[in-house]
């Protein structure tokens, strides 16, 4: 197993790629945050029952995992997504950041705001 004993943040993990990632991330023998508000696809809304169907198919397949509802909107919310997987497994070894925003500019040069 691959990923065996690594801890892994998925964000957008509760549909489409980011839940095939965290499905995949699991088989692999990673320990897995599924992290999703739970919003629609027009971002209205949101919900815990996604991100724990996803951890629950995890579970049931023999992996760990642990749910996140967090946006990664803000800062605080970005904080209380490593503080799960710290809480959950003791540490944080990968993030996988599928969800997210269009913006013409890495990560690391955005500001706060964005």
């Amino acid at each position: 197993m691959m990923l065996k004993g690594k801890v892994v943040v998925v964000t957008g993990a509760a549909r489409g790629i980011g839940r095939e990632i965290a499905i995949l991330m699991a088989r692999h023998g990673a320990q897995v945050v599924v992290n999703a508000y739970g919003g629609s696809e027009a971002g209205a809304g949101a919900a815990q029952a996604p991100a724990d169907d996803v951890v629950s198919e995890i579970k049931k397949a023999g992996g760990q995992a642990a749910a996140n509802y967090g946006s990664v909107a803000s800062m605080a919310a970005g904080k209380a997504i490593v503080k799960t997987a710290v809480d959950s497994f003791g540490r944080m070894d990968i993030v996988v950041n599928n969800a997210g925003i269009l913006r013409d500019r890495m990560i690391f040069n955005m500001p706060k705001e964005e």
